[in-house]
């Protein structure tokens, strides 16, 4: 519950209770006590609650309270009970004595922890004082009248008055005490005071019930933890309400005197006696409000000093010294009143001074800082101006009389005010003055020490600068020299004509420069000169020249000089790489593009042609990733030359990135010159290039665009960039012009890789299988899984228009990952359906690049697992490149399928990099023979003997032969001659369905036509 609420519930439950007090009477016994508890609650509760740095005062209040209620409960207790427990209402008043005491140690504890360690003894004196005075009113009009003729309860009603007066007296103490008393210790005050008054008017019980509500609400205000901390303010001796509570407190004792006098009819001459102590006492206590109010201003100007001379010691010019004067004056000046204030600073003067303000100076060395009050119209004129509107002024010099050099009068000071504020600021002005005078000696020492450094820091980075200095006289010869041009010149050049030291061919522009700079134009851009070096060789200066004529301590032209040589050879170099490719030498991006803008320019004012060629490297990639990237390196380096070595002079080659190259051909007159160089180029690759490896044979596809076709930069790279797409689809290593109709092309090709996406995420895709044969026997052993796609407006789509887009954009992975699951649950079908030992083995091609993504031997293994379907039912056709690819973990890959006992074949062998030979080198079963071999074998004995040997040599080694491609019986006689064991192809039939494979299966015809 917030803080606010229970302190809220808490008041209107003693409320309550106080209503009940005054209706019931009879009921005060229990009401008390029941206060009581509720108050003690509310103490621990706010103890625990808030936790506050000292918890003993509190305690001992909750003790107090719970001790008050409880002896008050039996001092007012009914009769039945008092009668029978004669000792209870005696208890009672002794159970409320203690709690008196404990309320006061509770109090003093309290102002304990306010004044923490500061000794306060003026506050205990006049806490003493106060209290004193309310114990001579309560004796004389409470006390005293009781004891008149009674003797019973003499010493109760002297004990509770007296403990009274000792909570009193500590309540006085904690209320005078310096900083500002929290809520908690008013409210506390409050009901300690009620109770108290209740006491003496004889209502204990209304008085007691309100210190329990007191205690209890202050113990439930959240700031209740300040009450035992420090005070904000440190202690003052006096105070004006100080003063007046004392001049209070001391006046109780003549004016009860008084009183009693007149009540009683006493002697008129003690009246007159007590009225002069009285007024006595009063002139006394007004000499004490002068002496504080003279202290408070002594302080003040104290303060003033104290802080004008922090401000003067943090000065470092005249006008902040005169702003700390300025400040310091307004704070010394008593009772705000008016004033002016003028420092004068002594200047040194080229003129004499006149007779009256030299007499005037040296009155002024004379008297030192003492400080003068004179009439504001014999002050100088300047000074009289600005304080015209007082008639006298003071006037203070500022004398250092053991300054070691110039004169020691540094200033004066004035100041115009009223002439009584004047006389009291007297003395506090001199001791300003004698600041400033010190604040602004050691300004003027702080000037020459740092005009002095300066001198010495300046000549000594002259001297030990790189940079060479030289002043030049009007006949241009070197009057002086900074010795850093003996390491420059090889000796100094001091007394020589400056154009002696620069090269004889720099010797007229030099002249220019100076001219100009006599006539005083500015150099606004560096200005590079040839000279003779130290060693004989030609260094190259970076010259700035200003003209110094004007300045007395130098009269000359400021010639500096750096050698820069390094300098702008590195610049050249690298300005050189920013613009040229690292490896090959050659331009590259940013500088084609700067150079194909400008040529455009030209062409555009001289109707002269400019042509684009981007030339990209065919199979790049396979050089790579088989022979090795640093075969790949010397392949490009090799194609650069040949490239550059293609191309007229005003031609630029350039390296846009990996294995892309171009070609800019301006300054021709039509697009067929720019065709000639693409010949040219296809010329220079005609040679096969050396390599580290073996010699490789170049091929390029090449995409050429020119002027006529567009007129923008951009756009003929863009147009390049399409021809050569058209080039590569074209078969490769040939040239393609761009034509309007390749755009639409492009955005087709981006149609259809945007469109197998979405095929590969909604999975439009189908697998048809062709046979593989057993050409003796005629008879199907297994089928090749192939990828068609089922698109929505072309319909069934081959591999061959959508593969290579699929291995471009990386959809080949999960593509790949479909086919072979879906084969694996079609051969597992056709486990299921057909009898033991008749079903055929699955073939599914196998990209390089799933070989690449991590895991695919966990992937193949987990569909195998899935679909049931025996490892030996299963071939895993690879691409021929990476039979000579280096990559370990791919033949380490393929080396645990094999142990699996997966068979690994090689599709399409014969068309690219490899051999026989590497088959002995890697995990390999299965041998497929290209088409392109089958087709000619007929009509050629060369691709026949290839195919014969290709059989013969991976029979020799293990191997099974397919051959792929077979569509004519001839073909099918002439590889079972050869003895090779295993075919494919439209003879015997085109791919099929699942479904209609089974039923080709279950058909009892040969399938060898």
């Amino acid at each position: 519950m917030p803080s606010r609420w229970s302190a809220a519930l808490f008041g209107a439950w003693m409320a309550l209770l106080a209503v009940v007090l005054v209706l019931e009477p009879g009921l005060q016994s229990p009401v008390r006590l029941l206060a009581g508890a509720s108050a003690v609650a509310a103490v621990v509760t706010g103890v625990h609650g808030r936790q506050p740095d000292d918890t003993r005062p509190w305690w001992l209040l909750a003790v107090s309270v719970g001790l008050s209620a409880a002896g008050g409960g039996a001092s007012t207790a009914p009769s039945f009970l008092t009668d029978r427990l004669v000792w209870l209402e005696p208890a009672g008043t002794v159970l409320l004595l203690v709690a008196y005491l404990l309320l006061a140690v509770a109090l003093g504890l309290f102002v304990r922890r306010r004044t923490e360690s500061a000794r306060d003894r003026a506050g205990l004196l006049d806490a003493l004082t106060v209290t004193a005075g309310v114990a001579l009113l309560i004796w004389t009009f409470v006390v005293g009248p009781r004891f008149d003729g009674a003797t019973a309860d003499t010493w109760e009603d002297l004990a509770i008055p007296f403990a009274d007066l000792l909570c009193l007296g500590f309540l006085i103490r904690l209320a005078t005490m310096p900083g500002r008393l929290v809520a908690p210790g008013h409210c506390l005050g409050a009901g300690v005071f009620a109770m108290l008054v209740a006491d003496v008017a004889r209502q204990p019980a209304v008085g007691h019930l309100a210190f329990s509500t007191a205690a209890g609400l202050a113990a439930l205000i959240p700031s209740m933890a300040e009450l035992t901390r420090p005070g904000e303010k440190p202690p003052v001796e006096t105070s004006r309400g100080r003063l007046a509570l004392l001049a209070v407190a001391a006046l109780v004792a003549p004016t009860v005197l008084l009183l009693k006098m007149y009540r009683d009819s006493q002697v008129a001459g003690l009246t007159v006696v007590a009225a002069l102590s009285m007024l006595m006492l009063l002139l006394v206590l007004a000499r004490m409000a002068g002496i504080m109010t003279s202290h408070g201003q002594v302080m003040a100007r104290e303060r003033g000093l104290r802080e004008a001379s922090a401000a003067l010691v943090s000065a470092a010019d005249t006008e902040s010294v005169g702003l700390a004067v300025r400040t310091a004056v307004a704070q010394l000046i008593p009772g705000d009143a008016p004033h002016g204030v003028v420092l004068a600073v002594t200047i040194v003067q080229a003129e004499p001074q006149s007779p009256e303000a030299a007499a005037q100076a040296a009155v002024d060395r004379a008297t030192g800082t003492a400080a003068r009050l004179v009439s504001t119209r014999d002050v100088d004129w300047a000074v009289a101006v600005r304080l015209s509107q007082f008639n006298k002024t003071l006037r203070c010099p500022m004398v250092l009389k053991d300054r070691p050099t110039g004169d020691p009068l540094l200033g004066v000071l004035h100041v115009g005010a009223p002439t009584w504020a004047l006389l009291e600021l007297q003395h506090s002005v001199e001791v300003l003055a004698g600041q400033v005078a010190l604040a602004l000696e050691r300004i003027a020492l702080s000037q020459e020490v740092a005009r002095r450094n300066s001198e010495t820091y300046f000549r000594t980075l002259i001297q030990n600068t790189a940079d060479v200095i030289m002043i030049i006289d009007e006949r241009d010869r070197i009057r002086y020299a900074s010795p850093s041009a003996v390491g420059v010149f090889g000796g100094d050049p001091t007394g020589a004509l400056l154009p002696e030291v620069i090269h004889p061919g720099e010797r007229d522009r030099l002249s220019e420069v100076l001219t100009a700079v006599r006539g005083g134009d500015q150099l606004q851009q560096q200005l590079d000169f040839r000279a003779r070096g130290n060693r004989r060789t030609e260094v190259l200066l970076e010259l700035h020249c200003r003209d110094l004529r004007a300045e007395p301590t130098v009269a000359g032209l400021v010639v500096t000089m750096r050698d820069v040589t390094e300098q702008r050879q590195l610049e050249r170099e690298l300005t050189h790489q920013a613009f040229h490719d690292a490896m090959t030498g050659l331009a590259n991006r940013v500088l084609f593009n700067d150079r194909l803008t400008h040529a455009l320019a030209r062409s555009a004012r001289d109707g002269s042609v400019v042509g684009v060629l981007f030339i990209d490297l065919d199979d790049f990639k396979i050089v790579n990733d088989t022979l090795g990237h640093a075969v790949g390196d010397q392949l490009l380096i090799a194609v650069a030359h040949r490239i550059a070595g293609a191309l007229r002079a005003d031609d630029t080659a350039a390296r846009l990135g990996g294995d892309e190259f171009a070609a800019l051909v301006e300054n021709v007159n039509d697009r067929g010159a720019v065709e000639e160089t693409a010949n040219r180029i296809f010329e220079a690759f005609a040679q096969p290039v050396e390599t580290d490896a073996k010699p490789l044979y170049p091929a390029a596809s090449i995409g050429i665009t020119t002027t006529p076709e567009a007129n923008d930069a951009d756009e003929l790279l863009r147009q390049a960039d399409l021809a050569l797409y058209v080039a590569k689809g074209a078969g490769k290593n040939q040239w393609r012009r761009y034509q309007a109709h390749l755009h639409a092309e492009m955005v087709e090709r981006l149609e259809l890789r945007s469109a197998l996406d979405h095929a590969v995420n909604e999975g439009h895709f189908l697998l048809h299988y062709q046979p593989i044969v057993d050409l003796a026997a005629g008879t199907a052993v297994g089928f090749e899984a192939l990828v068609r796609w089922h698109h929505p407006r072309r319909g069934i789509v081959t591999p061959d228009q959508f593969i290579e887009v699929a291995e471009e954009s990386g959809l080949i992975l999960p593509m790949g990952r479909w086919v072979l699951e879906e084969a694996l649950r079609t051969v597992a079908e056709w486990r299921r359906i057909l009898p033991v030992g008749q079903a055929p083995y699955m073939s599914v091609n196998v990209s390089v690049r799933q070989f690449r993504e991590s895991g695919f031997v966990d992937q193949v293994r987990t569909a195998l697992k899935h679909t049931g379907v025996p490892a030996n039912s299963l071939m895993l056709e690879i691409t021929e490149s990476l039979l000579v690819k280096d990559d370990e973990q791919i033949w380490t890959d393929l080396g645990v399928l094999r142990d699996m006992g997966i068979r690994i074949a090689i599709d399409d062998f014969g068309t690219g990099y490899s051999s026989l030979g590497y088959l002995r080198q890697r995990p390999i079963d299965v041998v497929k023979i290209d088409k392109m071999f089958i087709d000619d074998m007929v009509t050629s004995q060369q691709p026949m003997a290839l195919v014969s040997g290709i059989v013969d040599l991976a029979q020799s080694q293990g191997l099974l032969v397919v051959a792929e491609g077979i569509e004519h019986l001839a073909h099918r006689d002439l590889l079972v001659k050869m003895g090779c064991p295993l075919g494919q192809g439209y003879l015997f039939s085109s791919p099929l369905g699942p479904t209609e494979v089974l039923a080709w299966l279950r058909n009892t015809q040969s399938v060898a036509v």
